[in-house]
């Protein structure tokens, strides 16, 4: 049995901290044993991940300050529970982890970096110091994990300097989120949109990175054409851009939904989604509108180029006239089109980033790490 102890910083409902939700479902117990430590608490996915039978601990240090005091707590930790591997996400968690395992004796440490295109202004001077910190201890784990080929040259560009690069990309469940006639009908009638009506949706937390503005310009640009459109946003504090779209003239064709904890039950009423941010890793939200059979509309962020493929369009960054354009295509296109390019988007999440095959490879890294480690065995 391969013993685990999984390293966060949170547990919200951000890419890694789902993704970690969905390896943990997926992997097999009768190998691998699971523990979860969240610098911080519970946060949203805590009662997810108990629910699975994976014990969680956390530490209670505050977002955004350091507390010297959760490194002690974290040593005792992994003394007790003499992991075979930490796997550390996220960089707050890669660096106390680090401290913690030399001092714990744990015998494999992984690191797992999320991030790609960061404008490195945007983050915290003490934010900023860890990167550097890391970049310059990127030799000590077994192997640094990258979720995407953008994330990975970023790292790089940082000054990493890995024993050993894996790229693991996000994976999607293509049973949880796939087409469904009979929801895409009921939430339609909710929202006293009619069938014939292009919904596209833009799924994504209120966030400077996300760029929402741009995203908005573009649906008044887009809704000045006259086409049959209305527009759905999902994500944390995305009610809190009514006054953004009153100012657009925007109200009646542009629904506020906030944050929303099950998107797979809203996607299949969606015709297409759209993401405007201005730096990715892997977007899951991409992925998981694909499996529901919905082209996409992304900027040229991370690996959303070669994750959509031929089944939807790219755009650049902050380029309010062509998101309006290629969203205006895919409505154009037809319902027939965009199904046809649905089918293909699924079949592509199902080809090459199916969670079980996702899962799969986490494993083996696991074990092949476990079998190189002699200190492991």
């Amino acid at each position: 049995m391969i013993q685990i102890v999984h390293v966060i910083s949170g547990l919200d409902t951000g890419g890694a901290e789902v993704m970690l939700a969905k390896l943990l479902e997926g992997m097999d117990r009768a190998r691998f044993s699971n523990v979860v430590i969240s610098l911080t608490d519970r946060g949203r996915l805590g009662e997810q991940i108990e629910s699975l039978g994976v014990a969680l601990y956390t530490l209670g240090m505050r977002r955004g300050r350091p507390d010297i005091s959760a490194l002690p707590r974290l040593i005792r930790l992994l003394k007790a529970l003499k992991p075979t591997i930490v796997q550390s996400w996220l960089y707050h968690a890669d660096l106390l982890s680090t401290l913690a395992v030399k001092l714990s004796g744990s015998p494999i440490l992984i690191w797992n970096v999320r991030c790609s295109h960061m404008d490195l202004t945007r983050f915290s001077l003490l934010t900023r110091l860890v990167q550097r910190v890391l970049a310059w201890l990127s030799g000590i784990p077994a192997a640094v994990v990258a979720n995407s080929v953008a994330g990975r040259q970023q790292h790089t560009g940082l000054g990493y300097r890995p024993r050993r690069w894996v790229v693991i990309p996000n994976g999607f469940d293509t049973q949880r989120f796939r087409p469904d006639s009979g929801t895409r009908v009921t939430l339609r009638r909710e929202w006293h949109v009619s069938d014939d009506t292009c919904i596209v949706a833009f799924i994504a937390r209120v966030d400077p990175m996300k760029d929402h503005p741009t995203f908005l310009d573009a649906v008044k640009r887009v809704i000045q054409t006259g086409r049959n459109v209305h527009f759905v946003l999902v994500g944390k504090d995305t009610e809190t851009l009514a006054s953004a779209v009153a100012e657009r003239g925007l109200t009646d064709r542009v629904l506020l939904l906030g944050y929303q904890s099950h998107v797979e039950r809203l996607l299949p009423a969606v015709d297409v989604v759209c993401l405007s941010s201005l730096g990715e890793g892997f977007p899951n939200v991409l992925g998981e509108a694909m499996a529901c059979g919905i082209p996409c509309v992304s900027t040229d962020v991370g690996d959303a180029r070669p994750i959509i493929a031929d089944t939807g369009l790219i755009v650049p960054v902050r380029d309010s006239t062509s998101l309006a354009g290629a969203i205006t295509e895919l409505i154009d296109r037809g319902a027939a089109e965009r199904a046809k390019l649905g089918r293909a988007a699924r079949a592509r999440i199902e080809a090459e980033y199916s969670l079980p095959s996702i899962v799969d490879r986490y494993e083996a890294l696991y074990s092949d790490l476990q079998s190189s480690d002699p200190s492991a065995c």
